[in-house]
This record gives C-alpha cells, sequence and structure tokens, in this order.
C-alpha cells in the first residue's frame, strides 16, 4: 500500500491494484497453536482462544485449563475462576512473574480455585466428540500426566496480518496497527489534523478487528468496529473538502464491513 498525491494505492498479489481516498483494513491475526495432535478437531468443542461469557458457559462448571503465562492468560483465569470449579494455568516458565504483571500475580495467587504448573507443556489432546482431557510433560521429564478438563483456552500469543504493510503504519511491540489516541508522538502523519478513532497513523486509513491494537479479540467485536469506521472514513473524507455525492446512510448500507483477512477500498 501506498500513498500517492493524496489517493491510496492498494496492490494485490496478482500485480492488480485499485485507488481509494479511504482504506479499512480487516486482516485480522493468525493465532499461535499448541503443537498437539487433534487440535483443529477439538477447536471450538473444548479448545478455545478466547475466554468469554459464551466459552465458559460451553465449559460448565467442569474445571478447565489455561496455556500460556501472559496478562490475557491472568485475565482469563480470574474470570473462568468465577463459573468453574478449578483453573489450571500450565506454563513453561518457572513462574508467573516472567512475563505477568505482578497485580495478576497478586491476584492468582490468593484465588484458590487457580491452580498453577510451572515448567509444564500439554503434550495431547484426548476426548471423543469433545475435549476431555489433556496430557501434560513436567520439567521436560518423559512421564505425563493426565488432567480432566472441560476446555483448554490457549493464550499464547498472535501474529496480526500486517506483513504485507512492511511497516509503514505505527505498530505495537507485537506488530498490531496503534490507532486514535495510542499513536505515539510523531507518529502521526498529518500535522494540520488529529487521528479519528479507529485510524492509523496516516489519515484515511483505518483498522478494525484483530489486527487493530487494543481491540476486543471477538468477530462481534469486529463487525461492529467496521461498521463504525465506515462512518468515521466518510467523517475524514469530508474534512478533507471530498465532494458528497450520496447521503451516509446509503453509504453505511452498501459498504458492509469486511470479514476478517481483507482490505476494504472506499472509492
Amino acid at each position: 500500500m501506498s500513498l500517492q498525491g493524496g489517493v491510496h494505492l492498494v496492490t494485490f498479489d496478482d500485480g492488480e491494484a485499485i485507488e481509494a481516498k479511504s482504506v479499512i483494513i480487516a486482516t485480522g491475526a493468525r493465532y499461535n497453536r499448541l503443537p498437539v495432535d487433534r487440535l483443529a478437531e477439538l477447536e471450538g468443542v473444548g479448545v478455545y482462544y478466547a475466554a468469554t461469557q459464551a466459552e465458559a458457559q460451553a465449559c460448565g462448571a467442569g474445571p478447565v485449563a489455561i496455556v500460556g503465562g501472559g496478562n490475557s492468560a491472568g485475565q482469563a483465569a480470574l474470570f473462568l475462576s468465577r463459573s468453574c470449579a478449578a483453573v489450571h494455568m500450565i506454563i513453561r516458565q518457572d513462574a508467573l512473574d516472567a512475563s505477568m504483571s505482578r497485580y495478576l500475580v497478586d491476584r492468582i495467587v490468593r484465588n484458590p480455585a487457580i491452580v498453577v504448573w510451572p515448567s509444564t507443556q500439554v503434550t495431547a489432546l484426548t476426548g471423543t466428540s469433545r475435549l476431555e482431557a489433556v496430557r501434560l510433560s513436567r520439567g521436560g521429564r518423559p512421564d505425563a500426566s493426565e488432567l480432566a478438563v472441560s476446555g483448554l483456552f490457549v493464550f499464547i500469543g498472535a501474529n496480526p496480518g500486517t506483513g504485507w504493510l512492511s511497516g509503514q503504519l505505527a505498530e505495537d511491540r507485537q506488530g498490531f496497527l496503534l490507532t486514535g489516541r495510542d499513536i505515539p508522538a510523531g507518529g502521526w502523519e498529518d500535522e494540520n489534523s488529529a487521528p479519528l478513532l479507529l485510524e492509523t497513523s496516516r489519515p484515511g486509513v483505518f483498522a478494525v478487528g484483530d489486527v487493530r491494537s487494543g481491540s476486543v479479540k471477538r468477530v462481534a467485536a469486529a463487525i461492529g468496529e467496521g461498521s463504525m469506521a465506515v462512518r468515521l472514513a466518510f467523517e475524514r473524507l469530508q474534512s478533507a473538502g471530498t465532494p458528497d455525492r450520496i447521503d451516509l446512510a446509503t453509504r453505511e448500507n452498501s459498504l458492509r464491513p469486511a470479514p476478517a483477512g481483507h482490505v476494504q477500498a472506499i472509492q
């Protein structure tokens, strides 16, 4: 993607290119997966990559396991401990404070429903139509133990779909696109204006869904952000003096948010 004379040029793999005065990026993120058999088969029926009320209800009151030692994993553990009999946190490090904020570590340590398994990895999944148990290896030892769980929550990071941008837009440490007030000083490319809520460091280019830094990683949230970005895109066009040829309601009905993994251009 490049900017030429105030117009964005988006080039595709096949060499085709389109020009647009505004672009909405919804290229999503690829979540890191465990290197174990049957993972894809059990995703959605016991293996999850988000911990919301929907996943908590699917697991019921049974024990669950969380893989990961970052803040997202810690927040998920505290949330799931409200409804699950036990929450097992499986981490490769020797202790949680190696990668988690202190305030979360303290809350987890004080929570009797949360059990931390340090220096432990998941080596296998078992179950027929849904996940029933995980097999664990501790400290690199060959002997393994099996843990019965109704859900396995994987929080081991994600890779945003931003490689094609080649660093043109401001990103956080993980490569997710910064928008609005999160754009650092000096990162915004127009000294005569301020970035809108979902606008990236380049005026007229917006980011929605999983590719955006700080977003709620859920499909419903991405759809809501996409609808909002359409309105913001036309707000940016109007502030730049672009002629308003059709009413906003018509635009919003005709320009549906692009699904994850797509770039939507408003010409």
